[in-house]
């Protein structure tokens, strides 16, 4: 038997008849990003954002408001926010400096339907070596070769800042900000989420690995056969839905 990623399809991806019908799927995995980052500890104060495109608006987005804890956060608190950032719906206020990192990312890759940041423990102290992650586990080849490293700007205060920050992420799945922590991406918010869950924990096993001793590393012919099944748009959106399972289950309350 031949393993690949159609070997772990569990289940397939919802279709929508409308787009009003897919919008409000989409808001409620949202809400459910915001409770599994707040769950395990990923926001601290009024920082971390989370952004998904709207279906039927590309230009559009969706955010987590600022100052409602993402432990907290249901459906109908998510503000929707255009290129230009203007809210466009909902009454509360949203990250100023994670709208201009989020539309630029937007902006630039239209492939990307969802990014995640948030100031998790690991990924955040990780950033502060200025280096990538190294393939030295099977979980860290899912992002063999798909990481980008932003050094400059090292503070994002404008629109231009944010443009050369988003130059600096290109193509790649994963961005490592240096003295700041990681953005994720994905095809939906539930990839772009379990990337960042997956590349928070690779970020504490080369850690905990570094203060050991020195690690060894996967061959680069292993490392990208994982990062092609493992690392691949559907595994990611499969490996999610265990956390949406788990989550929908005790905050039956986030689709309100």
């Amino acid at each position: 038997m031949q393993v690949g990623v159609q070997s772990f399809a569990s289940r397939a991806r919802p279709v929508f008849e409308t787009k009003s019908a897919e919008r409000a799927h989409v808001l409620q995995r949202l809400a459910g990003t915001c409770r599994i980052f707040g769950r395990r500890g990923y926001s601290e104060g009024l920082l971390g954002h989370i952004t998904v495109r709207d279906p039927e608006l590309p230009d559009h987005f969706w955010v987590n408001p600022v100052g409602v804890p993402m432990h907290q956060v249901r459906a109908s608190d998510l503000v929707q926010v255009n290129h230009q950032g203007q809210v466009v719906h909902g009454n509360a206020m949203v990250n100023p400096v994670g709208l201009l990192l989020h539309t630029a990312v937007h902006l630039s890759r239209p492939d990307v339907m969802a990014v995640c940041h948030a100031h998790a423990l690991h990924a955040s102290t990780w950033a502060a070596f200025e280096r990538l992650l190294d393939p030295i586990t099977q979980d860290a080849c899912v992002f063999f070769e798909n990481q980008a490293l932003i050094l400059e700007p090292r503070v994002v205060r404008d629109a231009e800042a944010a443009a050369r920050f988003a130059q600096g992420f290109g193509d790649k799945r994963v961005a490592i900000h240096g003295g700041h922590g990681i953005f994720t991406t994905g095809q939906t918010v539930d990839e772009a989420a379990w990337w960042f869950v997956l590349m928070n924990r690779c970020c504490e096993a080369q850690l905990l690995a570094q203060a050991c001793g020195k690690p060894s590393a996967w061959s680069t012919e292993d490392a990208r056969w994982l990062a092609s099944v493992l690392g691949s748009p559907q595994f990611g959106w499969l490996s999610f839905q265990t956390l949406w399972d788990d989550i929908i289950q005790s905050d039956p309350d986030l689709v309100q």
